[in-house]
């Protein structure tokens, strides 16, 4: 195995960013990015990283999915005994990271997660598919199986279980909203000399954005 890398890289030529042109509020900031990376055919743009810290004070991230913007934050759902979910409540404050490689852009977010209401994440819930309902109720998230045939055991066990009776959400899942307290915008130039915008949230609900160095 080879231990030397390639280093070299393309230079970002895209779509320059000054604050003359962004929003006085980063979530309708977002909202402008997100339309424009559906609109370019960014690959996933919905996925984001999530970063959380467990009671022993180590990070763990990992890929959710994007599944509401409003005016409050960032809305993802999952198992509430999950790792991510058990972080969590030890230490609400999380950080996101969007990636969109074909518009050479990134996007932080640094806030506090909260539960969404039982009706927010029942009505999300029912709009899912059918097998995604029965896999939410039958994987215990995070934890260790003897092997795959277990899984799939657990899976066709509640699908039996759910054949002629309506699937309604259990207790251990919902969803989460990121409330941000700092976002970040990358935008990718030419010689390195990249655009990056940060608001923070002051004391008034008021941001305030600054220009950082790349």
């Amino acid at each position: 195995m080879s231990n030397e890398f390639d280093f070299s890289h393309n230079d970002y030529i895209y779509r320059e960013l000054d604050i003359s042109g962004i929003s006085d509020d980063p979530i309708h900031q977002f909202q402008n990015w997100f339309d424009e990376a559906i609109a370019f055919g960014v690959h996933e743009p919905y996925a984001m990283c999530l970063s959380t810290v467990g009671k022993n004070g180590k990070p763990s991230s990992r890929i959710v999915l994007l599944r509401g913007i409003n005016e409050q934050g960032f809305e993802f759902f999952t198992n509430y005994e999950s790792r991510k979910a058990l972080d969590i409540q030890n230490n609400p404050y999380v950080s996101l990271n969007f990636l969109w490689l074909e518009q050479a852009r990134q996007l932080r977010i640094e806030g506090k997660a909260e539960k969404l209401s039982k009706e927010r994440s029942e009505n999300y819930f029912n709009s899912r598919p059918l097998e995604n309902k029965i896999s939410a109720i039958a994987s215990p998230q995070s934890r260790v199986l003897k092997n795959r045939e277990e899984l799939e055991e657990m899976f066709n066990k509640q699908s039996e279980l759910f054949k002629d009776n309506e699937i309604t959400k259990p207790d251990f899942w919902g969803g989460y909203v990121i409330i941000p307290e700092m976002i970040e915008f990358w935008q990718g130039r030419e010689n390195r000399l990249h655009d990056r915008f940060r608001y923070t949230l002051q004391k008034d609900k008021s941001w305030k954005i600054e220009r950082l160095a790349p």
